[in-house]
């Protein structure tokens, strides 16, 4: 239990179908890139442009809370790699979403590899839960992030 509460990767078992899901998914939200630019926009001006927000909104709920729960439940619930990437991507690239969509999957993913490489190795033969080391930088991104925004 705790290792799932403090997310892990060194137990994670998969018979495969969650990993060829994860992918199936991931690759089917490429599709929202070009609608996502528009909304951000305005919702107004995306309505007007022929994107549906509504049921927009709803797929990309949707999407996101399966590919949530799937992520969770094989590894556990790693905190800030979701949320640190796109905005450390947003930074850095801009936010044109055919772009930022695919760069936050390689950048989450690389992340979490360095995350748990570390994790396994500063205190060998003890590892450290991957979720500590991803709030240790999660926080100094977010509290930039609120920083730079009161401003």
């Amino acid at each position: 239990m705790l290792f799932w509460l403090m997310g892990d990767l060194g137990y994670v078992q998969t018979s495969g179908w969650e990993i060829v899901f994860l992918a199936i998914v991931t690759l089917l939200s490429f599709m929202f890139a070009r609608p996502l630019n528009l909304v951000s926009r305005g919702e107004l001006r995306a309505t007007a442009l022929g994107v549906n927000t509504r049921q927009l909104r709803l797929l990309l709920f949707f999407t996101a809370s399966t590919l949530t729960a799937v992520a969770i439940s094989l590894a556990g619930s790693i905190g800030f790699i979701g949320l640190m990437a796109p905005h450390m991507l947003r930074l850095v690239i801009g936010s044109d979403h055919r772009s930022l969509v695919p760069a936050v999957v390689l950048l989450g993913g690389s992340l979490l590899i360095i995350a748990d490489t570390f994790a396994r190795t500063v205190l060998a033969p003890t590892q450290l839960p991957v979720g500590i080391l991803t709030a240790i930088l999660g926080v100094p991104t977010f509290l930039y992030l609120l920083y730079r925004n009161k401003r």
